[in-house]
């Protein structure tokens, strides 16, 4: 090759890089979507249940495009049952932007489970070094944030239940809903030792057993999908298991997995609805892809940021 000719080339290669970081840093992070998933795991001649999740938010006060679009969301899908899979906050001073954003959700029926972005503010970090295994949350550098706070929001004012190590159970829609997650298996939060009498405990007190109706269906979950959670939940007999964590990869090589999840699950499942086995059991998997970045690393590439829609429906008779 000439020297004009090498010139060129990496001329032309330093332009399409500089034409994808734009992409990605002004256009497609706020290139919200919705992603639209049905879950058969109902009871036969089950009424629907539209259930919106949320995850990784990562607001900062500024962020007034993705607060309107959130607002907008909560009005429009008009949900039966919310579920956030928690890295709700970007910045120390994010609680208000969030208030607003999630105030259409206020009573409807939901759950969480927080992130370490829900207890640790951001910090800057090589991005680079998630090739190398899952980043370390809540480092020395990371400034503690106001999770009372943002607990107290969601339990008093939406009236959501917390997952975090514990188990719940409701009757939405003719339908009987069992709930158990963990703490924020990223900082190894997680009980998975108390998970089976949680939910046994769950169990005793909804008092189901011992009613005539239709067999409950059991919703698991986590903010980071790591394998020995998603084990843990398939076994204890999730029918359907909600997370977040991994953006998607963030950033993507088109029609290729994530290059990245910052946890362990594989590649292929960062983020969608797709199927865990283990132990001879199966359950629903989604993941979402979250609709925020770090405000240290505010780009998206060939991953546009989602809230997801699921609509459970009746499994076919006899599955």
């Amino acid at each position: 090759m000439s020297r004009d000719a090498l010139k060129t080339a990496l001329g032309l290669t330093a332009a399409a890089g500089a034409a994808a970081l734009a992409w990605g840093a002004l256009i497609e992070r706020n290139r919200f979507t919705v992603r639209h998933e049905v879950v058969p795991i109902l009871a036969p001649g089950a009424r629907s249940i539209t259930v919106l999740h949320l995850s990784d938010i990562h607001m900062a006060p500024w962020q007034e495009e993705k607060r309107d679009w959130i607002v907008r969301i909560g009005e429009l899908v008009e949900p039966d049952l919310v579920v956030n899979t928690g890295d709700n906050l970007g910045h120390p001073d994010a609680i208000d932007a969030l208030r607003h954003a999630l105030s259409p959700l206020a009573r409807v029926p939901g759950v969480f489970v927080h992130g370490s972005n829900d207890y640790f503010a951001p910090v800057l970090k090589n991005p680079f070094g998630y090739f190398d295994g899952p980043s370390k949350g809540g480092n020395a550098k990371s400034r503690r944030l106001d999770t009372e706070t943002l607990t107290r929001y969601f339990e008093d004012q939406l009236g959501w239940w917390d997952l975090g190590n514990q188990a719940r159970a409701i009757e939405l829609r003719g339908s009987r809903l069992e709930f158990f997650g963990v703490r924020d298996p990223h900082l190894g939060w997680d009980r998975l030792d108390l998970l089976p009498g949680l939910v046994e405990r769950m169990r005793e007190e909804a008092g189901w057993a011992d009613e005539p109706g239709p067999a409950p269906v059991t919703i698991a979950a986590t903010h980071a999908p790591y394998r020995r959670v998603l084990d843990a939940f398939t076994t204890q007999g999730a029918d359907l298991i909600v997370a977040g964590h991994t953006h998607g990869g963030q950033v993507r090589i088109p029609g290729l997995p994530a290059l990245v999840t910052n946890c362990d699950i594989p590649r292929e499942q960062a983020s969608g609805l797709s199927t865990w086995r283990h132990a001879r059991h199966a359950s629903w998997l989604e993941v979402s892809a979250g609709l925020g970045t770090s405000i240290y690393a505010p780009v998206r590439f060939a991953c546009p940021p989602e809230a997801v829609v699921l609509t459970l429906t009746a499994a076919p008779d006899g599955s």
